[in-house]
């Protein structure tokens, strides 16, 4: 299946020489939701950013549906982002809701930006929108201010796809929500990337939320990816030693006997030159050998992504054998 995102040696560098992402590529089809995972700091926000052309991009190529976004410029940007193929999400709602519109104004703003249609065949696709994400249509006079948490998240939503865009970027899109609310917007991602056929990319340090949703995962350490795959498998067998300590983590994931946290960062010796001077910029090896218990003399060279079959991918010197120092089994999802 062709992918409708594709991410291609992304390089994005803030002041000098400061990169925040080293050669990232990854893929999103439509009907799937992609899970980006990654600690504070890897990315994954400044990942997002670019493919909606808010951060500037020294390398690399963004392709979405066919058209390459890092090739347009000018006019041709300004009318593709108008057109609302590509919608973000952000991480909290209530700053990224003008107070003074009603729910309705909301909604139906990126029809009026992308000239759809006329005033009162916006507030229609905007009511239709609110129905299709779970919110009832007599909510649409009311300011963001008086609803709850998981009512503002539901109506940015609804402002995303009003537009019936290919590709939905949500950053961070349930941190800021109670349990029962996460849940609901997961379950609701879940349905409409079938209901739109759209690509969803959803971006998170919470694996425990991915798991339930996300067809493939992506996990990003500073600025690079260090495995990707179909979730499943990444998770009940991670290649990289990172992605073990994120799972091993996780606090909902069901953990089997064994492989927790503390077991892997007890395990092996590290060499002196693993230290924090191992973790710099691009070319200064791996960048998880300050950290990595199977650390060794070949990580002075940063790994490259290694293709594996059903779609791995890990880029770790030691993919195959560091399994060999642990005794118990890894861990599984519910």
């Amino acid at each position: 299946m062709t992918a409708l995102l594709d991410v291609d040696g992304l390089s994005v560098a803030f002041g000098r020489g400061g990169r925040v992402l080293d050669r990232v590529s990854l893929e999103a089809r439509s009907g799937e939701v992609l899970g980006v995972i990654g600690e504070t700091g890897s990315g994954k926000t400044t990942l997002a950013r670019a493919v909606v052309g808010l951060s500037p991009v020294t390398a690399g190529r963004i392709t979405v549906d066919g058209t390459e976004l890092t090739g347009l410029r000018g006019r041709a940007l300004r009318d593709y982002r108008r057109s609302g193929a590509v919608q973000y999400l952000f991480q909290d709602p209530l700053r990224s809701l003008d107070p003074d519109l009603t729910v309705r104004d909301l909604v139906a703003e990126p029809l009026a930006v992308t000239g759809a249609g006329s005033r009162e065949q916006r507030a229609e696709r905007a009511a239709a929108a609110l129905r299709q994400v779970g919110l009832d249509p007599a909510l649409a006079d009311r300011l963001p201010g008086r609803l709850s948490g998981g009512q503002r998240q539901r109506v940015s939503i609804a402002r995303a796809v009003v537009t019936r865009p290919r590709l939905l970027l949500a950053d961070e899109p349930v941190s800021a929500l109670d349990a029962s609310n996460r849940n609901h917007v997961l379950r609701l991602f879940d349905r409409l990337r079938h209901e739109l056929d759209v690509a969803v990319v959803v971006i998170s340090h919470d694996l425990s939320s991915l798991a339930g949703i996300a067809d493939r995962i992506a996990v990003l350490y500073r600025g690079r990816v260090v495995e990707q795959g179909p979730t499943a498998e990444v998770l009940s067998r991670p290649l990289h030693p990172y992605t073990a300590l994120l799972t091993a983590s996780a606090p909902r994931l069901r953990r089997e006997p064994g492989l927790p946290p503390e077991r892997l960062r007890a395990l092996g010796p590290r060499p002196a030159w693993s230290g924090a001077g191992a973790e710099g910029g691009p070319g200064s090896g791996c960048g998880f050998a300050g950290r990595c218990p199977f650390v060794a003399d070949a990580c002075r060279e940063a790994p490259a992504a290694q293709r594996r079959a059903g779609g791995r991918e890990v880029a770790c010197h030691h993919a195959d054998n560091w399994h060999d120092g642990l005794t118990e089994p890894a861990l599984t999802t519910h």
